[in-house]
């Protein structure tokens, strides 16, 4: 093989991993919405408020105190498109559906929690996220989500 062609399949080696890692992250990340999509359409009976004052015309009972934590880490690409995006300056649209996905996943588990209590409705809702470095910045990381908010059975309404 000569000198020249050894160098473009030297080069092409990079390209094509960085393809792969980011088809299997998309795939990943396509199921994980997918889930979602159907989580949230199992959970939708139950009333969700960041109100602080019920309505007048609800009797609240049976009052639980229910959470839901949801993790999502970086992938390489994600990593690699972001540091491409800060050269140039922007919205980082990758880190976005990371923050979107830990935030959905966390109200979904809130939910269950909620439901398993026997709960219809979850009020004064918070939302509190931070994110998660690795050893080296920009190498590594993730955000974490943490959803909260008083479970409770109402009546009236």
């Amino acid at each position: 093989m000569s000198e020249t062609a050894s160098v473009l399949v030297g080069a092409g080696v990079p390209v094509i991993l960085l393809l792969i890692v980011y088809l299997i992250g998309r795939a990943a990340e396509s199921s994980h919405l997918a889930r979602l999509d159907n989580d949230e359409r199992e959970l939708a009976d139950i009333v969700m408020s960041d109100l602080k004052r019920l309505p007048d015309n609800w009797r609240a009972t049976d009052l639980h105190l229910v959470t839901g934590v949801a993790v999502i880490a970086t992938d390489y690409f994600k990593v690699f498109a972001a540091s491409l995006r800060n050269i140039v300056g922007g919205r980082v649209w990758s880190f976005e559906t990371l923050v979107s996905r830990a935030r959905r996943e966390a109200i979904v588990r809130m939910l269950r929690e909620a439901r398993d209590a026997g709960a219809n409705a979850v009020w004064t809702v918070r939302i509190e996220t931070a994110t998660i470095q690795g050893k080296r910045q920009g190498k590594s990381g993730g955000v974490e989500v943490m959803a909260y908010g008083t479970a409770m059975k109402v009546t009236g309404g």
